[in-house]
């Protein structure tokens, strides 16, 4: 299987409207169980470049429901993908493999993975400046690693890591 590639996109509006449409989607077949929804990710980030895909955090009482949730997300075209590094989250992708338009990430609400992914969101959103310097990184990256997404994703973990902790420095 050959890996996939890194392509940006400059920001579209209309990712927002793709998020409501999978919010809707996934509250019709499994709201229930589903404490939050939450678009996340660079798509979320009005004006920063991102790789086409949505990504979605969804909030659980607990990772262990998330084995009957694969059945209804299936009805939706989420497909589970096992993930053994993944420990506090469960992960599902719509879309062929490298040629996904949505990311799910399903962990439990209000826990650490939770806060995080919520917390770098909300950094960039307001400190543009800081959204400027990660969008200038994913660019640089994704022309050295073009071809090699998951050392793309890996190269930006020590930034995301830093605006994390800011974060919780300004937030919390």
């Amino acid at each position: 299987m050959e890996k996939p590639v890194v392509i940006l996109s400059e920001y579209n509006p209309q990712w927002e409207d793709q998020f409501e449409y999978e919010k809707k989607q996934i509250f019709a077949v499994v709201g229930d169980k589903m404490l939050g929804i939450e678009h996340i990710g660079s798509t979320s980030v009005q004006g920063l470049k991102a790789k086409p895909i949505i990504d979605i955090l969804a909030g659980v009482r607990d990772l262990n429901l998330v084995s009957s949730l694969i059945g209804p997300l299936s009805e939706v075209d989420f497909e589970y993908v096992p993930k053994a590094d993944l420990t506090d989250r469960r992960f599902f992708r719509k879309g062929q493999w490298g040629r996904g338009t949505c990311h799910l990430h399903i962990c439990k609400i209000n826990s650490r993975e939770w806060d995080e992914m919520l917390l770098f969101r909300d950094y960039l959103r307001k400190f543009p400046k800081a959204a400027e310097e990660y969008a200038l990184l994913k660019s640089e990256l994704s022309s050295l690693y073009k071809n090699d997404r998951p050392v793309y994703t890996k190269q930006k973990e020590p930034f995301i890591r830093e605006v994390i902790d800011k974060a919780y420095k300004t937030f919390q």
